[in-house]
């Protein structure tokens, strides 16, 4: 049996991620193993997304906000997941209560 690599668990992971639910990159770091390495899940979005097939746009900040700025991707993004049903309120915050991807819960 082969050990995945730390960038292999995250690809996993986000691919995992449902149409209508967000998870955020703190979370999917922590869910691979590594709690501080948010910014490493930045980095396999921005290198492999397009490669493999990945639903980017489902990852948000931890606040529930998209982290790309509008003209860099972010109003696709919010296009994106707007046609999956998730809501924004007026400043931009997506609800974690109700839309953050809770795997844990469907066991």
């Amino acid at each position: 049996m082969t050990r995945q690599t730390f960038t292999e668990r995250l690809i996993g992971l986000i691919r995992r991620i449902p149409a209508g639910k967000v998870a955020t990159y703190g979370q999917i770091a922590a869910m691979a193993g590594n709690p501080r390495a948010a910014r490493q899940v930045a980095r396999v979005l921005h290198a492999c997304s397009q490669k493999e097939d990945l639903p980017w746009h489902r990852v948000v900040n931890r606040e529930g906000r998209i982290a790309l700025e509008t003209s860099a991707g972010g109003a696709e993004q919010k296009r994106l997941l707007e046609s999956e049903g998730v809501e924004f309120d007026l400043a931009g915050v997506i609800d974690l209560d109700v839309f953050l991807w809770r795997p844990d819960l469907l066991r």
